[in-house]
């Protein structure tokens, strides 16, 4: 379990097929009733031709624009006082910026350090050969040798394209904040839709790591109709139910050998060097 001040990082995009990361820390953030301290200006970082504006009402009625942003994020008053110890959990969520991520990484960096942060976990998700109906895999990693030691952890050795993860993780380690990363395989042929089992899984994890209690109640719901919903579709598709069964031949295989983190980490490795080079890419 990590100790102190802890910061949560999702964003949008490259890094988070199906948005599984960002969908576990938009349903945190809901249940901690989490305010924004600090955001950056999305002038200053976002194509709006890939980011778009959304166009949405509010409480009253009113129609309002929904900029791509990235904010710093803490639970409510009453949350804390429900949970002591989540007044030392910050969420950063945003969008993957388009363009000056040098001058992102240090805006962010300043947020980071202004709180005094002690430990930074970053969430990324890849589309991978893995089956929907089974557990879904995660490989944790980390470029800090203390935190590899105390969590039985392996260091990354990918070299090739990265998304803003890896530059802010990179910015961080490089002030002494050392930066844990917990990566989840989703299934590549459901790529279109949001992936709330891996959400949930995500819960899970950080529950771990963080000793936190968090309801994934209504992710559960989620994702129990969205595996059903699949199975429905396999069912009625004889090569695609086929091609499941394969993959919980394979992942069972694997399972029972006690899948190792090597393994994980090279599907993490194909599954970046093989990523279009889209600022789209990543989104359901």
């Amino acid at each position: 379990m990590l100790t102190g001040r802890i910061l949560i990082v999702a964003f949008e995009g490259w890094n988070d097929a199906t948005e599984a990361a960002t969908g576990a820390l938009k349903a945190l953030s809901e249940q901690i009733s989490a305010s924004i301290l600090e955001a950056v200006d999305p002038e200053d970082y976002y194509d709006f031709q890939f980011s778009r504006p959304v166009a949405e009402f509010d409480d009253e009625g009113n129609r309002i624009l929904s900029w791509p942003a990235t904010e710093l994020l803490q639970a409510s008053s009453e949350a804390i006082r429900a949970q002591p110890g989540l007044q030392d959990i910050y969420l950063l969520l945003g969008t993957e910026p388009s363009r000056r991520w040098l001058t992102f990484a240090a805006e962010v960096m300043e947020m980071v350090q202004d709180r005094e942060i002690d430990h930074v976990i970053m969430l990324g998700a890849m589309l991978a050969d893995v089956p929907h109906s089974r557990p879904v895999p995660f490989f944790k990693s980390s470029q800090n040798k203390q935190l590899r030691e105390l969590h039985n952890l392996d260091a990354s050795s990918y070299e090739g394209p990265v998304g803003i993860l890896a530059v802010l993780a990179q910015a961080f380690e490089a002030e002494n904040i050392p930066v844990m990363s917990v990566w989840a395989s989703v299934p590549h042929y459901v790529h279109n839709s949001s992936n709330p089992k891996a959400a949930l899984g995500f819960l899970n994890q950080l529950e771990a790591l963080t000793g936190m209690t968090f309801s994934g109640a209504a992710l559960a719901d989620q994702a129990f109709e969205w595996e059903r919903s699949i199975d429905e579709v396999a069912e009625a598709d004889e090569e695609l139910a086929a091609y499941v069964q394969q993959l919980e031949s394979s992942r069972d295989a694997l399972d029972s050998e006690d899948v190792s983190g090597d393994s994980l980490a090279r599907e993490l490795e194909k599954y970046l060097k093989n990523r279009p080079e889209s600022p789209e890419a990543g989104k359901a």
